[in-house]
């Protein structure tokens, strides 16, 4: 319930394409695919996002065996829980994720802090290094990151990933990429103006865009 049916997808991908090609010249409609990472699954995510001729493909890691990290009707999953192991098996994917070479962007990074669970004040340091791990598989992979501003609506209150990852991805040289994970029309757009805000305020004065998988920049509009 969560994502579209395989069968749904040729559909969606021959939509978009004739979407693209009526408003050439007006509006440019760039076509994405959100390719989940699921460890012992990377053959035929492969074999999904070489189908067809992307703009971007973004990488997003959701799932933990079969938990469904970002899905609220799962968080009694956390009950018992070591909060830290569970980050860091989470963050041990998102290094996967990158390391695979098939995204262009890795989406919501830390998108595991959604519901609020987070390890104590104690295992600050910890979750640091695990973080910053990612960070550095992501910027040895060469691929694009998204600030993602949903986050401002979740109950985390803050966009994903955070200002400190976000300062350490600018660090980095991680290029970034901005979105409002908009899974309806009229969200379309939401929280960007603070998503650019916050990219200025960090002294990032471009973001990356893709067409046919290729990355180009432009210049970051405050």
């Amino acid at each position: 319930e969560m994502a579209m049916p395989m069968d749904e997808l040729p559909r969606y991908v021959e939509e978009c394409f004739s979407l693209k090609e009526r408003y050439r010249g007006q509006i440019d409609v760039r076509v994405g695919l959100e390719g989940d990472y699921i460890e012992g699954w990377e053959t035929e995510i492969h074999a999904i996002i070489e189908r067809y001729p992307w703009d971007y493909v973004i990488g997003s890691v959701h799932f933990l065996g079969e938990w469904d990290i970002t899905d609220f009707r799962q968080t009694h999953h956390w009950e018992g829980k070591d909060i830290l192991e569970v980050y860091r098996q989470y963050y041990d994917a998102v290094s996967k994720a990158a390391a695979t070479g098939m995204y262009d962007i890795m989406g919501h990074t830390d998108v595991i802090k959604r519901f609020g669970f987070v390890p104590s004040t104690e295992q600050t340091e910890e979750r640091i290094s695990l973080e910053n791990a990612a960070l550095q598989a992501i910027a040895k992979s060469g691929c694009a990151m998204e600030l993602n501003a949903s986050g401002l609506s979740k109950p985390c209150a803050e966009m994903f990933p955070s200002r400190r990852m976000l300062t350490e991805a600018i660090r980095l040289g991680i290029p970034l990429t901005m979105g409002s994970d908009a899974h309806d029309p009229m969200k379309l757009g939401e929280y960007l103006p603070e998503a650019e805000a916050l990219l200025h305020e960090l002294g990032c004065t471009e973001v990356a865009v893709f067409e046919g998988r290729h990355r180009s920049f432009i210049p970051l509009n405050v």
